[in-house]
Order: C-alpha cells, then sequence, then structure tokens
C-alpha cells in the first residue's frame, strides 16, 4: 500500500523529465520561442496536477495546452517575425551565415582525381583514380546516410582485387551529393581530397578564413567581408552585399513600410472596402438563402422534405476547393456551360474573369453557393425550437406565411444566429482559398505599381506584395498579416457592440 503511494508522482516525475528533455532539444534547434512556450505549458501542467488546490482546473487545462500550441504561440511567432528581415534572402541565423562562408572551399594545387561511386553490401565505396600517374585508391566502405563531415581513408587498390561493382549513374550521384560534399578524403601520401565536381575530387582549401575582428577575408582574391547587423548581410568594403544573409531584428521598419510606402498605399483603400462589402454581401446572401430554404423545408405540407434536404446540403458536403474549380470551368468565357446557356438564350457570352464587376459577382455567386447549406441546417435547428404554440396563434389571428416570418420566426432566430454571422463576416474577410482558385485577384488594376487586383481581399493581396512582387519576405508579410488580424479584431468588437451581445451576456 505505501508503495503504491509513490507510482503516481514516480510516473508524473518520468513524464516531466522525458518533457524536459524534448524541450533542450527543441531549444538546441534554435527554436526559443517554441521552447519557451513547451515550459510554460510544462511547469503549468506540473503545478495544476500537482497541486490540490487546482483539482477543478485538470479537466480544462488540455484545452487551456492545445489553445496555447496551436493559436497563441502561432499568433506571437507570426507578430515576432514581422519585427525582423526573414526573407529568402535573409534565411539563416547569422552563426549558420557564417559557417556558411567558412565552409566554402576552392580547389588548390594538386592532383584532380576522376572518381566513380560503386554500390557493395548495403553500402558504397568510392574510387578516385589519378588518370597521369596510373594511380586508383580505394575507400573502405561508406553509409553515406549522414550530412555530417567526416574523414575517411582510401588505400590503394591493389592489382587482381575483386571487381567492383557498376558504378552509380548521374542521377543517383546527384542524390547523394551532400553526403558526398561532407567527406574529405585521405590518401596514402597524406594529401586530403574532397568533392569539386560529381566525377571528381581534388585538393581543396577553405574559400574564407575567420579573422579576430569578426570579418572573414577570401584566400584567393583577399577580400574582406564584415557582417552588416543592419542589413543582414556579410559585405565587401564597397558595400556590395553577398548571399546568404542572415536574420536581424529591423524593429518598425515592415510596419512603417505599411503605412508609408506610396505603392502599399495606392491600392490599400480600395481593396479595404472591397474585403468589407465582399465579407458582408457573402454572409447576406448566404444568411438569406439559406433561411429562405430553411424556412420552405419546415413546411408541413412539402412532401419529400428528406429527399430535398439532402439534396440542399450537398454544396457543402463536397470539398470547397473541388467545387471553387468546378465552377472556374463553368464560368470559363468560351467553353463554360454558363456562358453556353447564356449565348443560346440570350447570344450573350459575358468575359466574367476580364471584367471587374462581373467578376465580383462571380465571387459572390461561387461564395454564397458555398455558404448557404451551412445555414440552411442552423436556420432549420432554430426554427425547431421555436414554440409551435406561437405560430398557431397567428393562424387564429388570420397571419399569412410572410407575416408569420417577420413577426416571429425572424426575431426568434436572428439573435441566436447574430455570433455565427460575425464568425461567418470574419471567416470571410480572409477567404484566401476562393481568391486565389477562382480569380487570383485579377483582373488587376492598371494605375498601381504593384500587383493588385480588383478581385483581391486583404490576405490575397498581402500573399501578392509578400511573396510574388517583392520576393519571399516572410517578415512583411507577418507584419501584414499582423495588421489584418487587428483590423479583423477591431471590425468584430464593433459589430458586437453594435448587437449588443456583450451587455446581453452581462446581463
Amino acid at each position: 500500500m505505501k508503495s503504491g503511494r509513490w507510482v503516481g508522482p514516480a510516473v508524473l516525475g518520468a513524464v516531466v523529465l522525458a518533457l524536459l528533455y524534448l524541450i533542450t532539444v527543441v531549444y538546441a534547434t534554435g527554436e526559443t520561442m517554441l521552447a519557451s512556450t513547451m515550459l510554460v505549458i510544462v511547469a503549468l501542467a506540473l503545478w495544476i496536477y500537482s497541486s490540490s488546490k487546482t483539482y477543478a482546473y485538470r479537466y480544462l487545462f488540455p484545452g487551456i495546452a492545445a489553445a496555447l500550441v496551436f493559436v497563441v504561440f502561432p499568433m506571437l511567432y507570426t507578430i515576432g517575425i514581422g519585427f525582423t528581415n526573414y526573407s529568402s534572402k535573409n534565411l539563416l541565423e547569422f552563426e549558420r551565415a557564417r559557417q556558411y562562408f567558412l565552409d566554402e572551399t576552392y580547389s588548390g594545387d594538386g592532383a584532380r582525381l576522376a572518381t566513380t561511386l560503386h554500390p557493395q553490401d548495403g553500402a558504397f565505396r568510392l574510387r578516385l583514380e589519378d588518370t597521369d600517374a596510373g594511380r586508383a585508391y580505394l575507400t573502405g566502405p561508406l553509409s553515406l546516410a549522414s550530412e555530417q563531415p567526416q574523414e575517411v581513408e582510401a588505400l590503394p587498390e591493389a592489382p587482381g582485387a575483386a571487381a567492383l561493382a557498376e558504378p552509380l549513374e548521374l542521377k543517383e550521384l546527384i542524390a547523394r551529393q551532400k553526403a558526398l560534399r561532407a567527406l574529405t578524403v585521405r590518401l596514402p601520401d597524406g594529401g586530403k581530397v574532397r568533392m569539386a565536381g560529381l566525377r571528381e575530387f581534388a585538393a581543396v582549401q577553405p574559400l574564407y578564413i575567420a579573422n579576430p575582428d569578426g570579418s572573414l577575408t577570401n584566400q584567393q582574391t583577399g577580400t574582406v567581408i564584415r557582417p552588416n547587423p543592419q542589413s543582414g548581410y556579410f559585405e565587401t568594403a564597397a558595400g556590395e552585399p553577398l548571399q546568404p544573409g542572415f536574420q536581424v531584428g529591423i524593429g518598425l521598419d515592415h510596419y512603417k513600410r505599411i503605412f508609408t510606402d506610396r505603392r502599399f498605399q495606392e491600392p490599400f483603400l480600395r481593396i479595404f472596402v472591397w474585403t468589407v462589402v465582399f465579407s458582408g454581401l457573402t454572409v447576406l446572401f448566404a444568411t438569406s438563402l439559406g433561411m429562405l430554404l430553411a424556412v420552405l423545408l419546415n413546411w408541413d405540407a412539402l412532401r419529400f422534405k428528406g429527399v430535398y434536404r439532402m439534396l440542399l446540403f450537398l454544396p457543402y458536403a463536397v470539398p470547397g476547393f473541388i467545387s471553387i474549380l468546378v465552377f472556374r470551368g463553368l464560368f470559363n468565357q468560351n467553353s463554360g456551360e454558363i456562358n453556353l446557356i447564356l449565348d443560346a438564350l440570350f447570344g450573350a457570352k459575358p468575359a466574367w474573369f476580364s471584367s471587374p464587376v462581373l467578376a465580383k459577382a462571380m465571387l459572390l455567386i461561387v461564395n454564397t453557393w458555398l455558404g448557404f447549406p451551412y445555414m440552411m441546417v442552423v436556420c432549420m435547428g432554430l426554427i425547431k425550437a421555436i414554440p409551435s404554440d406561437l405560430y398557431e396563434a397567428s393562424a387564429v389571428a388570420g397571419a399569412g406565411p410572410v407575416t408569420n416570418f417577420w413577426s416571429i420566426t425572424l426575431p426568434l432566430i436572428i439573435k441566436p444566429l447574430t455570433p455565427l454571422l460575425i464568425s461567418s463576416f470574419a471567416f470571410n474577410f480572409n477567404n484566401f482559398v476562393l481568391i486565389s482558385l477562382l480569380t487570383g485577384g485579377r483582373p488587376d488594376f492598371l494605375d498601381t505599381s504593384v500587383p493588385a487586383g480588383t478581385t483581391d481581399i486583404l490576405v490575397s493581396y498581402t500573399y501578392r506584395m509578400a511573396f510574388q512582387d517583392s520576393g519571399q519576405q516572410f517578415g512583411l508579410g507577418a507584419a501584414i498579416s499582423t495588421v489584418i488580424f487587428l483590423i479583423v479584431v477591431a471590425i468584430t468588437l464593433v459589430q458586437m457592440r453594435f448587437t449588443k451581445i456583450i451587455e446581453e451576456e452581462k446581463r
């Protein structure tokens, strides 16, 4: 009995030690923020599950931990990236960028050895041949499973030795290129050679050597390069930046650029207005259509209601990206079925993808189609919850279906439906998938110096600005995403205030 009391604490201690080891590994890889988040979660778990005062929180903690990992951490990480120059050109940490230069080599004096790689019993043997001297060297079996630097010895190839297997083809050499580059082969005379080409090893020297002041000297040209903590590059004396760059903190530079760079300001207001209109009209149309169908499907005299419900719910059951791509084909100007029907009936073939007005109308049509089934199902459930006595009293008073809808149905379902409308507005405010797959934001504005389209919403505009026009600037994209997040939060708070949800909850 006494020994059983220690089982729980022992298991908890073992789990905590394992998690601390995992946090140490994560921290060692350079993910400081993730390691800190994990440490906070482990500390909270240890406190909550070991203290009798926090017993009630033990059931809530898994959800809280999940929110911290999958919601709070990504949000803080994105905000943090917005204060750096993180991009495809400034991808590495400083030490890794510095080591990249120190790992560069150039061919020194000495023979160049023709090289072939031969498989042998699940491993490989490297054969190096000095064609001028008529000598060949052979390494022992190599696994080539690691890309870490290692030094191996090559011995003279013995005459009459067993024949090697056929050498690997070029594509197989390319697949093992990184492992081969990490090899340093020591020859019998003490010389060392490294990979100088896919089929060649040669004596190589480090291209850069480190100086005490932190600069690096190019041994071939004598050029000195120094790290610039402002630009995030190693630069020559003339200020020429060299790739790869490294990450540095730049403060509010991205945010200043967003609000002061004229290129950003040109289309921003128009795109912001369209984003609000697009989100608002989508919610209005999808909710109106869903509510209308819900009312009709609750009509007692309607036959085959189950069949209608299933058919009308199908658009929601089909994956959204498939529906969007299908509609893209249907709206094709020359061969789409919609234009074929319009041409047969009215002799018109609208340019859905070329006209800004028609492209916006097409987006609203498709988004309404994707959204109305969910609204219909929700409204059907809310209507079912309305007491039937109200409709019976209305029938006695002689009211018709329209009066019932405006006086009974709508007032009773609009309040519980409001939070869903707000969340739907926020979702469509960032509906990147629809814009990207259907129009790509086009047709583009003709009076702007950056790629921005008439059907772009803020999130797709952010993507084009951060990853297409200016290169893969992750820091800039994170800064714009943060601004969009704050805009959505502000709009949502205004909507909640306007509908008096907060006041009603307090009462």
